[in-house]
């Protein structure tokens, strides 16, 4: 018996290319890139480049969290997510109830980790979403935690526990602690490092439900959700095993075993972000599941114009892939993955909806 589809019918981003899903898929799709210097200076005392959000597109921190004198960071995810989360929530038909909101937070922290259950209470007095705080979840799990969540939102969905899944990340390593942890790692690019990356903020939220709850409602749809999976590197960044590059590789071809793709692969999105060191798992992950692709497969990897999105990158290049598929230039089905620094790895697979 087939499964009843599952589809993406709204999403939202925030990045240092767009102030929406719109303008971010449209700098991404002609190139165009926003890295700027900023005043913070790294060990060499050269200016940090990063993709920072526009300050004046964002909303002030709600009058009852500045009494709270949050960390930097955190007041300035949540004025990011503020606009992403309610661009979302839109989709949502205006007799909704309270929906669950599965989240993915930073894993690289300062001296301040961000609490995760507090950072949801906070969100909802910043955004005044309609979140069931009772069902929702926020992981610390970086670029992958977004894309992680798909599987336990569509085991949601499926079961008829909810109508309406919310999935998303925020993050911000555009913070002077996170930033000097990462030169001294010597892991941002610069003058003197070619082998980096350029740290970035943003935030991502897509709205998850079955096909027929969409068209009930006469929901737009973007995509229509074909697997999801996710798996873990044994060999990451911040570890002394051997980097082989099995983690993707094994999490992709269990989605491809599981939901075998209706025609071959034309598109990839990718969360390179300019270190070699993504490099080698893709190629491994490819070459085993070869006959899943087509020769002339699109790769695209949108970090070279908007920077490293943090916990944001996996949603966003998820929301990015969708709106492709939907308007038609970019080819489905769709690939889109995400890897973490600490081993985390998550893949999905789309397609067009029905």
């Amino acid at each position: 018996m087939a499964r009843e589809a599952i589809v993406i019918a709204g999403a939202g981003v925030v990045s240092p290319i767009g102030l929406s899903l719109a303008e971010t898929a449209a700098s991404a799709r002609g190139r165009l890139a926003r890295l700027r210097e900023i005043e913070w200076r790294d060990r060499r005392f050269e200016p940090f480049i990063v993709g920072a959000v526009p300050d004046d597109g964002l909303p002030e921190l709600h009058a009852e969290l500045t009494k709270l004198h949050l960390p930097y960071r955190e007041a300035r995810m949540l004025r990011i997510a503020h606009v992403a989360l309610e661009e979302a929530c839109a989709a949502l038909p205006v007799e909704t109830a309270k929906i669950s909101l599965l989240l993915g937070l930073p894993e690289h922290h300062t001296r301040q980790p961000i609490d995760a259950a507090a950072f949801l209470q906070r969100l909802i007095v910043q955004t005044g979403a309609p979140i069931d705080i009772q069902r929702s979840v926020a992981v610390a799990k970086g670029r992958a935690a977004g894309l992680m969540a798909w599987k336990q939102a569509c085991a949601r969905l499926e079961r008829g526990d909810d109508e309406f899944v919310l999935v998303g990340g925020v993050d911000s390593l555009v913070d002077l602690f996170v930033l000097d942890a990462l030169d001294l790692q010597q892991r941002i690019r610069s003058s003197m490092n070619s082998d980096g990356f350029t740290p970035a903020e943003g935030a991502a939220f897509l709205v998850l439900c079955m096909a027929k709850t969409a068209a009930r409602h006469g929901l737009p749809v973007y995509a229509q959700i074909l697997g999801s999976g996710f798996g873990h590197e044994q060999g990451h960044l911040y570890s002394e095993q051997a980097y082989l590059g099995e983690g993707l590789a094994n999490a992709v071809s269990a989605l491809l075993a599981e939901s075998p793709p209706p025609a071959p692969i034309g598109c990839v999105y990718s969360s390179f972000n300019g270190e070699r060191y993504w490099g080698r798992e893709y190629s491994v992950a490819r070459m085993r599941s070869a006959q899943w692709f087509a020769p002339d497969q699109q790769m695209e990897h949108p970090a070279e114009c908007c920077g490293d999105l943090g916990a944001a990158h996996g949603p966003m290049l998820a929301a990015l892939a969708a709106h492709g598929v939907r308007e038609g230039y970019r080819r489905a089905p769709c690939l889109v993955y995400a890897s973490s620094d600490y081993g985390d790895r998550a893949v999905a697979l789309l397609g067009r909806a029905q």
